[in-house]
């Protein structure tokens, strides 16, 4: 296209690899107003067609409506300003399509029933404010009125969800099975059940004392007896089990050996319950946190360790 040239909309949609269909509407639009008319009347376009409706495909291809490109056009918006606005419209959408994805892929290897699928599509909708409605609600029926005031307050912070603005799809599907997790009757009221017996050993009004933890107890107790290879049931873990005993008798009610046995084996199947393990791991995935060390190995040790020395 030379100096004023005039060139027809078939020539432009040639040389723009456009079609003419593409361009007529563009022109009908106001986006690519012709320069002129042919004595038959038919649109003449000049050099600056060609910028014009390459920007126009542009702004398209990028999502933009026609009324924002006719306004940047028009210089009645700014490029930057659109640019924006469209770009926080595009993180809504990323956002709601990583959601929908997360859900799909947790119906497909679940093999979900509709009413599942529904919940966790609901789950996965909620907003801040649902959510954090929604754990509190939960650590609520764990811990309301289980010691004081402030015994639990640092466990509450440290399984509160936190799912960031813009979440990968595992942390999405993380959030739905806690979310899910957390609404389980069941588990409710076994968290408030382990919590009541954590006040047990605790001075009134005083903070958990790491000494008395019953996990932290077990853990050291236990863990070099299963790194060594120990067999639970066998004699050489008679000591080993003694010692257990001896550490947790502050945390049991009774002084007959056959009786804290069973009831330290009654509270050690209980915190072994592989939900209470299932919430940590996917409150870590949620939060961004390290993996969680597994009680499970120590847990399932000293359950069966009891098991033989007491349901015989």
């Amino acid at each position: 296209m030379n100096g004023h040239t005039l060139h027809s909309i078939g020539e432009l949609a040639r040389r723009t690899g456009t079609t003419v269909k593409t361009i007529r509407f563009y022109s009908d639009c106001g986006l690519i107003p012709p320069a002129g008319r042919s004595p038959a009347g038919y649109r003449l376009y000049d050099n600056g067609a060609v910028a014009r409706l390459d920007l126009v495909r542009t702004l398209r291809d990028l999502g933009l409506d026609l009324a924002a490109i006719r306004k940047v056009m028009d210089r009645e918006l700014a490029l930057s300003e659109v640019a924006a606005a469209h770009a926080d419209a595009l993180d809504v959408q990323i956002r709601i399509l990583r959601l929908r994805r997360a859900v799909l892929t947790a119906v497909a290897e679940r093999g979900a029933t509709p009413e599942e699928t529904h919940l966790m599509h609901k789950l996965a909708k909620l907003s801040e404010v649902e959510r954090q409605r929604l754990v509190g609600d939960f650590l609520d029926a764990a811990f309301g009125g289980v010691g004081t005031g402030s015994m639990f307050a640092g466990v509450k912070r440290s399984m509160t969800p936190e799912l960031p603005d813009s979440p990968d799809t595992e942390q999405v599907q993380a959030w739905v099975e806690l979310a899910e997790l957390s609404q389980d009757p069941e588990f409710r009221g076994l968290m408030r059940h382990l919590a009541a017996e954590q006040t047990a050993g605790y001075a009134q009004g005083g903070p958990p004392a790491a000494h008395k933890d019953l996990a932290a107890i077990v853990r050291a107790q236990i863990a070099p007896a299963v790194a060594a290879g120990v067999e639970p049931a066998s004699l050489q873990a008679d000591p080993i089990v003694a010692g257990l005993m001896t550490r947790c008798a502050h945390l049991l009610d009774c002084c007959d050996d056959a009786t804290s046995r069973e009831q330290l084996l009654v509270r050690l199947e209980r915190m072994n319950d592989p939900r209470r393990e299932r919430y940590s791991a996917l409150l870590a995935v949620i939060n961004g946190w390290p993996e969680p060390e597994s009680l499970r190995p120590v847990l399932d040790w000293a359950v069966i360790a009891l098991r033989a020395r007491t349901r015989g």
